[in-house]
C-alpha cells in the first residue's frame, strides 16, 4: 500500500500569525479525527516566525481526496484567504514504506 505525505510552506502576514494558529488548531484536529489521516502537524521555520510549514500523512490517495472535500478543508481555505501572504509551496509523496531513521 502507497502512503500520501504532503509538506508544504505557507507564508502568512505577521500580523495576522495568532489568526492564522488558530485556525491551524481547528484544522488539525478536525483533520486527525478524519479516516485515514496518520498525521496533521502546522509549525513555524525558526528562521521566519511568519513562514507556516504544515505535514500531512494520510494512508491513501482515497483518504487524501475525502479530506479535500470536508467543511473544515473549505472554511480553512477562506481564513487563509486572510492570512496569506504570498504563494506556498507543496509538495505530494508517495510513500511505500516508512520507519525509524535509526533501528
Amino acid at each position: 500500500m502507497t502512503m500520501i505525505v504532503i509538506t508544504g510552506t505557507i507564508p502568512t502576514r505577521p500580523e495576522k500569525r495568532e489568526a492564522a494558529i488558530a485556525a491551524m488548531v481547528i484544522m488539525q484536529e478536525a483533520s486527525l479525527a478524519e479516516a485515514g489521516c496518520n498525521k496533521y502537524q502546522f509549525g513555524f521555520a525558526s528562521h521566519d516566525p511568519a513562514l507556516a510549514m504544515i505535514v500531512e500523512e494520510w494512508v491513501d490517495q482515497a483518504a487524501l481526496d475525502a479530506h479535500f472535500a470536508t467543511p473544515h478543508m473549505a472554511a480553512f481555505g477562506l481564513t487563509l484567504r486572510d492570512v496569506v501572504a504570498g504563494a506556498g509551496s507543496v509538495t505530494r509523496y508517495e510513500v511505500s514504506s516508512s520507519g525509524p531513521l535509526r533501528p
